[in-house]
C-alpha cells in the first residue's frame, strides 16, 4: 500500500503509488515513524517548503523514517503549484535562477535570501484554503496551475494539460479570456512570469 507522502498541486499530501520525478519536504518531519503516517493537523514542521532532485551524491535516506518526511511531486510545476521552490543544496542553480526571476519580478536590488522568500510563500499558501478567484486566463505564464470543473489543469501556452498524480493524460484548448480559479501562488506566477522555467514531467511532452 502506497504511503502517504505524494503532494498534489493545492498542497494536499495523499497515497498514490505515482512517485514522480522531484521529492522534497516541509522543513522537517511532519509523520510518526513508528506507524508511517502523517501527524494528524501538522502539514510542515517550518516555512521552508523545498523541491530536491530524487538522487544526490550518492545519499540514501529511508523514506517515512526517523528523519524529515520526504515527499513527492509529479513535477517541478507541482511542487511550485502547492508552494514549495528548489532546494539550495541539490538544485543550486534552479535556486539560483528561481531568486533572480524572484529579483527582477519584484524590482530588487539584490536577490532575496531563502528566508525571505519563503515568508512570503508561506503567507500565500496558508492566507486561505481556496485558491484565489478571478485571474485573467490570458495573463498566466507557463506553469500556472487553475481549477476548472473540479479538475486541476496546468497551463503551456495554447493549452492546458489536465493535471493527476501519474502525469498530464489530456488537453483542451486554452481559453483566450475568462476569469478562472489559480492554485499557484501569487509570488510563484511572477516568477514563472520573469522568465523561470519548471521541470514539466514527460507526459506534459505528449499533450502539446
Amino acid at each position: 500500500m502506497p504511503l502517504q507522502n505524494r503532494v498534489t498541486p493545492t498542497g494536499e499530501i495523499i497515497a498514490d503509488p505515482a512517485r514522480g520525478l522531484f521529492t522534497g519536504n516541509r522543513g522537517g518531519k511532519i509523520h510518526d515513524p513508528a506507524s508511517k503516517r502523517l501527524l494528524p493537523k501538522r502539514r510542515w514542521a517550518s516555512k521552508a517548503w523545498i523541491c530536491c532532485v530524487l538522487r544526490f551524491r550518492g545519499r540514501r535516506r529511508e523514506v517515512m523514517g526517523p528523519g524529515y518526511t520526504n515527499l513527492f511531486f509529479l513535477d517541478e510545476v507541482t511542487a511550485l503549484a502547492a508552494g514549495h521552490r528548489p532546494c539550495y543544496e541539490c538544485r543550486r542553480a534552479d535556486a539560483n535562477g528561481f531568486a533572480e526571476a524572484w529579483r527582477q519580478a519584484f524590482g530588487l536590488a539584490e536577490r532575496p535570501r531563502a528566508g525571505d522568500m519563503d515568508l512570503i510563500l508561506h503567507r500565500e499558501r496558508t492566507r486561505t484554503a481556496t485558491p484565489e478567484s478571478g485571474s485573467d486566463i490570458a495573463a498566466l505564464p507557463d506553469g500556472a496551475v487553475i481549477s476548472d470543473d473540479a479538475d486541476l489543469w496546468a497551463v503551456r501556452g495554447s493549452r492546458l494539460l489536465s493535471w493527476a498524480p501519474d502525469g498530464y493524460h489530456h488537453w483542451k484548448a486554452r481559453p483566450s479570456s475568462g476569469t478562472f480559479p489559480v492554485i499557484t501562488p501569487a509570488a510563484v506566477l511572477a516568477v514563472l512570469a520573469n522568465k523561470y522555467r519548471p521541470v514539466w514531467h514527460e507526459s506534459a511532452g505528449d499533450q502539446c
